[in-house]
């Protein structure tokens, strides 16, 4: 049976539903005030206060700038770099509203229009979040909640905080905010980062099409990575995205957009780590340095600055084009010289070590197992030392340094060490003589696999490199001149002598003597029996005495021996060293930083020239003189003419022909574990060393094994590549002669006559020492 309808029913009218309406919405609004209210009052967590608004907390990188002005590299956990609105291309700021902002200039902080159509559409239209809510959220919540309910709480916040920092900052500043704050992913946060890595240019010189990649990132970066093969069509068409956002409001013109968006996607990609690029053995000097300078020079409130989040920027004396010269010179020079270390090690069953035992060769490679990276992990892991040492036996897949790139491979462990030690390490320093400034810093072939700097930390046996040292003692104890006579004979140093503990007859390296020759004749030739003669006449403190003044910090033996170069000393004292010639008798300590400063633009901190005098300048020059003689006759002749001598084809003969006055030295030590050369011009001094790590790694032979094969042909090149950058001042003149001039310089020395036994100089230096 049907029901019938209750007839007394109430119907209710318009009215009742007109005051529901009003009494949720006055609920709901009020709960929304009070929400928002609450959330500004930080009851849903802290909320930003008006210091943190007023400097929100940095994480820039620092900033290690050379002398010419360019970008050596950076010490950073976030790779950023800040930039100001002034240096923001226009087409890059109106790309950047156009696609993420429409109406940026006319809200402030929460676009009500875009909010409201996000909410009516549930989010299909398209998010609502202004460019002030972004950087709201890059300054102070990072990642969205998954939790809805606390995602709705951290929306709010974003917008308190956007209204904020609009009443804070001018919309310029926002941008510019918002532009240092953004991820671009493979390692560069910020624009400025961000161009340089993707592009290799500062983003002031972004082409329109380039800017549009940047900013098409923005909306995901990680998803519009262009560095991901299958991404590439996407960042293409989010790209061109971009450009037709300009149109539509009115920045780029139809035309212009068409052409455009025709053009492929190109890119100059530049990743950016502490192990690559320029300077990185120079880069990690500093860092050292400034270890101990945070410590020494704290902030106002007492705390030590944080290189990697402070943002500091650090000024160098390096310049950035004699750096990369002096990189490329190294690569040049030991890419072929490697390939001749290769061929002979062939032969060698112990390669590539020589006349060692096997006792001697375990004890070598057991101490690379310990100090290896793999045995400190295992180590670590509790393992015994057999267990460790059995994993050393084992294959494994690896990636080594080869001078033609990095290479997959599988070896032992074992024969990776051996693999490593065959290779011929450098180190190069150019400086200034009269600033100190350093202009180029080389402490290896490649920091990524040998971190071991050869410049600041390495001491190696300087060879005849010291006798320049010995020669300007006696010019200024004994009162020798470059054009004196010396007899070149057999020479002893009785026991009991200088602190002799055995007769020492030092014997020249090719076994024979030319008789009577000048002091500029011995030293180009590098005879050591003259030097012998010298050192017994000043005695070795006196010699010692005049280094230390020279800023030689090593410790030096005192020993005749010494003359020879039985001593070990860095190639960052030896170029000090040589440079207080060139400057007419007054030391410099090298210096690599000019100026700090925060990263507002404050200075930290400023160097002074350290100096002092050593020799007076008529000594100097004389030295210069005798050094001069190297150069055109002796050892280091090679600099200046045009063809042929052994081993030409691995670039150790003669492709440099510097006709301009230059004075140096080569120096080779015994069994040629080391090779060395020093030269001058008037504004330069570089130092090259080359060995390899082991001292019982190196050639069988003096062909190949001394300083002016292994060492010289480095420095011709750099230099080479110095005249040809016509905006460097490098000179080619003579050195300046000092007024009155005291001591005779200008000799005159009939053609030795050769010795039918004797070794030619031109393949076989004389810089070796032997006793």
């Amino acid at each position: 049976m049907a029901t019938k309808k209750n007839n007394n029913t109430k119907v209710k009218d318009l009215g009742y539903y007109n005051r529901q309406f009003w009494k949720i919405f006055l609920i709901g609004l009020g709960c929304g005030f009070l929400f928002f209210l609450f959330a500004s009052w930080g009851l849903f967590g802290s909320m930003p206060s008006f210091e943190e608004l007023e400097n929100p907390e940095s994480n820039l990188a620092t900033e290690i700038i050379s002398s010419d002005g360019e970008t050596l590299g950076k010490f950073y956990n976030e790779n950023r770099t800040a930039i100001k609105y002034a240096d923001l291309p226009k087409h890059l700021v109106d790309a950047l509203v156009s696609t993420e902002d429409e109406r940026f200039y006319d809200h402030s902080g929460i676009d009500t229009r875009g909010t409201l159509r996000a909410i009516a559409g549930l989010g299909s239209s398209g998010g609502a979040s202004t460019i002030t809510q972004q950087l709201a959220k890059l300054l102070f919540h990072k990642e969205r909640s998954r939790n809805p309910l606390v995602a709705v709480t951290q929306k709010a916040k974003e917008w308190i905080i956007a209204t904020r920092l609009e009443r804070q900052y001018t919309k310029q500043e926002i941008i510019a905010m918002y532009f240092n704050k953004a991820d671009f992913v493979n390692n560069a946060v910020g624009i400025r980062t961000a161009s340089k890595v993707y592009f290799g240019k500062e983003p002031r010189d972004l082409k329109i099409e380039e800017a549009a990649v940047l900013v098409g990132m923005l909306k995901n970066p990680s998803y519009f990575n262009p560095m991901r093969e299958k991404r590439k069509q996407l960042v293409f068409d989010r790209r061109n995205t971009v450009l037709g956002q300009m149109v539509k409001n009115g920045h780029l013109e139809p035309a212009a957009k068409e052409s455009l968006s025709k053009k492929p996607l190109v890119l100059d990609y530049h990743p950016e780590s502490h192990n690559e690029g320029i300077a990185t053995y120079f880069r990690e000097y500093l860092r050292d340095f400034m270890k101990t300078w945070v410590k020494e020079n704290p902030k106002k409130d007492g705390s030590e600055y944080d290189i990697y989040r402070d943002g500091l920027k650090i000024y160098t004396t390096i310049d950035s084009r004699m750096q990369k010269y002096a990189e490329e010179a190294v690569t040049a020079h030991m890419t072929n010289l490697q390939k001749e270390f290769f061929k002979q090690a062939k032969t060698n069953k112990n390669a590539p070590f020589i006349k060692l035992s096997d006792a001697e060769t375990n004890s070598l490679m057991d101490r690379a197992r310990k100090a290896s990276e793999r045995w400190r992990q295992m180590s670590a892991q509790g393992k015994s030392d057999d267990e460790i040492r059995k994993s050393f036996s084992v294959k494994t897949d690896m990636t080594v340094f080869t001078w033609k790139g990095e290479r997959d491979t599988t070896m032992t462990p074992n024969d990776s060490i051996r693999y490593y030690k065959h290779f011929l390490q450098t180190g190069v320093m150019s400086m200034e003589p009269q600033t100190g400034h350093v202009k180029a810093w080389v402490g290896g072939i490649d920091y990524k696999h040998f971190q071991y700097d050869h410049v600041g930390q390495g001491a190696r046996q300087v060879g005849s490199t010291f006798k320049p040292f010995v020669y300007a003692a006696a010019i200024e104890q004994q009162g020798y001149s470059p054009c004196d006579s010396i007899i070149d004979a057999p020479y002893t140093i009785p026991k009991g002598r200088h602190n002799v503990t055995e007769t020492w007859t030092p014997r020249n390296s090719n076994g024979t003597y030319k008789g009577m020759v000048t002091l500029k004749s011995a030293l180009a030739n590098s005879i050591n029996t003259v030097s012998a003669k010298l050192i017994d006449k000043v005695g070795p403190d006196a010699v010692i005495e005049l280094v230390k003044k020279l800023g030689v910090n090593s410790k030096i033996p005192s020993q005749p021996s010494i003359a020879l170069g039985a001593v070990e000393i860095t190639v960052q004292d030896m170029v000090a060293a040589y440079s207080t010639f060139a400057n007419k008798g007054v030391y410099v300590k090298p210096q690599v930083i000019t100026r700090i400063e925060d990263k507002n633009g404050a200075v930290l901190y400023e160097s002074t020239p350290v100096s002092h005098d050593v020799l007076n300048q008529d000594i100097a020059y004389a030295v210069i003189k005798l050094l001069e003689g190297v150069t055109e006759f002796g050892s280091g002749g090679r600099l200046r003419t045009d063809g042929g001598g052994f081993g030409y084809e691995m670039m150790t003969g003669y492709p440099y022909v510097l006709r301009n006055p230059i004075a140096g030295k080569t120096g080779t030590t015994q069994n040629q574990s080391d090779g060395w050369f020093v030269g001058m011009v008037p504004n330069l001094a570089t130092g090259v060393w080359v060995g390899n790590e082991d001292r019982s790694a190196h050639f069988k032979s003096i062909t190949y094994g001394q300083g002016a094969v292994m060492a010289l042909p480095v420095w011709g090149l750099y230099m080479k590549k110095c005249y040809a950058d016509k905006e460097l001042t490098v000179s080619k003149e003579a050195f300046e002669r000092p007024k009155n001039l005291s001591i005779k310089v200008d000799c005159w020395s009939p053609p030795v006559k050769k010795d039918s036994t004797a070794v030619d100089v031109e393949e076989q230096s004389t810089d070796e020492f032997d006793f």
